[in-house]
């Protein structure tokens, strides 16, 4: 550990809990049903197919530059996990298999590091993974109404060599979670004061229940570089939340009733473009598909975030998961090449055509 890691402005018994909430969560994820139980709002749309699309399958070009990085297409490893030995191998695998296939990673909530700076090997993954080409860290927006400050934001970013920040809005999570934190009055103004002095690139992102127009014209006013949809139609953290509470709780049955509380995927990403205009626009919530990543990108995203399906591959190895990057990118290219766009500029032109039901996907 670099001997700048962060010091804990939090109370070191927490790390145990932390510990151990982390890696319910991951088998949570992978075990129980943890979907929203609502569509993302992709089944509305259909890209157009061009029969004589006049490109070649092999001159297509997915490459993208994000935050001043170079991609070889417009995915990114959504943001999971940390903070524990099973999280740091789940991260490390990840972080491989990113480098292999030339997309970005972004991390999961690096409070464990804030607590105990010792866990911040968890999170480093660039050790055995030099070639990653973009690494996004990740600390909840809240924490900083809780004693996190720039500083300590700074020191965990320098530690593990990120190149930008997620700065994630989980209110619903938190609000059933059975340790949530919950005040967030004044985070607006906390936001505004700390993002400026965290040195790198900073993004606002939901965890699943998407950010709506309304949430979109509060955070385009900040200086964010920006923001990440996170939309209703993938895992519902309400619903992981649930599984964590005292069965047959207030706080689980709650969770459940409220699984699919928030904005559908699609809509979301058109709200986040709408208000940010030629900021960053990360496209994330329910995507499993390269078609998905088409959609997210036609509807307005710059660029596309998968998790759980990543989660599942990594659990099986780097090669599964490289396998499953791999698939995603040539779908992606398969797609673009029968829409008749040569690059991303011209995907994001095609014709979306609309299908009627939204609750298809």
């Amino acid at each position: 550990m670099k001997a700048n890691s962060p010091r804990s402005p939090l109370p070191p018994d927490a790390t145990g809990r932390l510990a151990r909430r982390k890696d319910h969560h991951i088998d949570i994820c992978l075990d129980e049903d943890v979907g929203s139980g609502l569509s993302t709002g992709f089944g509305g749309y259909s890209i157009e197919y061009d029969a004589l699309p006049e490109v070649d399958l092999d001159a297509v070009d997915l490459s993208i530059t994000l935050l001043g990085r170079s991609l070889r297409a417009p995915i990114l490893i959504g943001a999971m996990t940390g903070g524990t030995e099973r999280a740091a191998t789940l991260n490390r695998t990840l972080a491989r298999a990113a480098a292999r296939t030339g997309v970005g990673m972004a991390l999961g909530s690096q409070r464990a590091m804030l607590v105990d700076p010792t866990l911040t090997r968890t999170f480093a993954v660039r050790d055995s993974a030099p070639e990653l080409p973009l690494l996004i860290g990740n600390i909840g927006a809240v924490q900083l109404n809780y004693g996190v400050g720039a500083n300590e934001l700074r020191l965990a970013l320098e530690a593990i060599g990120a190149d930008a920040v997620n700065l994630h809005l989980n209110a619903l999570q938190e609000a059933i979670q059975p340790e949530g934190d919950t005040r967030f009055s004044g985070l607006f103004a906390r936001m505004a004061e700390v993002i400026p002095e965290l040195g790198v690139p900073v993004l606002a992102k939901e965890v699943g229940s998407g950010i709506s127009r309304r949430a979109a014209e509060k955070l385009a006013k900040l200086p964010l570089a920006g923001v990440e949809s996170a939309g209703v139609g993938g895992t519902s953290w309400a619903k992981v939340e649930s599984f964590r509470a005292a069965k047959d709780s207030v706080r689980a049955e709650v969770g459940r009733r409220l699984a699919g509380f928030g904005v559908p995927t699609a809509e979301s990403i058109r709200c986040c473009r709408e208000a940010f205009g030629d900021r960053i626009v990360v496209g994330s919530g329910g995507l499993r598909t390269g078609y998905d990543v088409a959609l997210a990108l036609a509807l307005g995203a710059d660029v596309a975030a998968l998790a759980q399906p990543l989660l599942e591959a990594a659990e099986h190895g780097e090669e599964a998961c490289v396998h499953a990057l791999e698939t995603l990118i040539h779908e992606l290219r398969v797609v673009c090449f029968c829409a008749g766009a040569a690059n991303l500029s011209e995907l994001r032109n095609v014709r979306l055509l609309h299908t009627g039901d939204p609750r298809g996907r």
